[in-house]
């Protein structure tokens, strides 16, 4: 859901082909990125082509990336992937510096041809966030909670965002760090002085005010809620209705996080679902829906 929300499409195998360019540490299911610069259907062929590398006096490294979803049988050996790698940098014209180089490239055989580019690794930066001073035992994890904002919010910029039910500051603490303009807000003030010093623990600057989600007056390009459900924030269908009213009052869009089935409630408070998925922690199962 979230590769549909980022790329326009679903990946049909462990690599996805496209022209959008998404940063490599922006979700938790990126594991790295080839930008691509040259192909070719056999080695040879692309041993000329990067023999026209100008690199203008920078060094660099040769990294093969494995293909995950190839089958045991058509995957190269450890020696053979060096080799391949040591062909392509005799013939690429610079110094190679394994260690600290200028640029790093990637070599990766997808669907039966070899492309070579510009190499990234992705960074676990949700893993991170795992270590923040307060968190609950049903908040959304770090890497579900990336990945609902960027299913959320796609293209961040010019996008006004607001947690209204932010509790612990989860989503938040991830929008932020990706650069989002998202405020937060709870109408529980035993637990805002808590999503504060997540905040602020990890360098960011973000507003949190004491609000009750059908008292706020603002209006937002998208809204994220995770309804609350543990035994201290028990609400009743009414109250879900009415929190979804306001919600489609004041965001564009949402995307609403729960653990019980609210389809019908969501169409009674005026909403179109245009995508869902299934997000599992331990024993819980929570569903993630978009609106409009």
């Amino acid at each position: 859901m979230e590769m549909r929300s980022l790329f326009g499409e679903e990946p049909q195998s462990h690599v996805l082909e496209s022209i959008v360019k998404i940063g490599t540490s922006r979700s938790p299911f990126i594991k790295e990125r080839i930008t691509l610069l040259f192909e070719a259907e056999i080695l040879e062929d692309l041993f000329i082509q990067v023999n026209t590398l100008q690199l203008c006096g920078a060094t660099f490294k040769v990294t093969y990336v494995k293909n995950s979803g190839q089958k045991k049988s058509e995957r190269d050996g450890f020696e053979k992937r060096r080799a391949i790698e040591r062909e392509i940098g005799l013939h690429i014209v610079g110094k190679a510096d394994l260690r600290h180089p200028d640029r790093l490239f990637g070599v990766m055989n997808v669907n039966r041809r070899w492309v070579f580019g510009e190499y990234k690794k992705s960074e676990s930066v949700w893993f991170r966030h795992q270590q923040k001073p307060n968190s609950y035992s049903t908040a959304l994890s770090t890497r579900v909670a990336r990945a609902v904002v960027n299913i959320a919010i796609p293209k961040p910029e010019g996008i006004k965002a607001i947690d209204p039910c932010c509790g612990i500051g989860t989503v938040l603490v991830e929008a932020l760090s990706m650069g989002i303009d998202m405020v937060g807000s709870d109408r529980n003030p035993l637990i805002l002085p808590g999503a504060r010093e997540n905040i602020a623990h990890f360098g960011f600057d973000g507003e949190i005010t004491l609000a009750d989600i059908r008292d706020i007056t603002g209006h937002y390009d998208v809204a994220i809620i995770d309804l609350p459900y543990n035994l201290c924030s028990v609400i009743s269908p009414e109250v879900q209705l009415e929190m979804l009213q306001s919600a489609r009052r004041i965001a564009e869009k949402v995307v609403v996080v729960t653990v019980e089935p609210i389809d019908e409630i969501l169409i009674k408070a005026g909403f179109s679902i245009i995508d869902r998925a299934v997000a599992k922690k331990s024993v819980f199962i929570r569903e993630v829906i978009v609106c409009n």
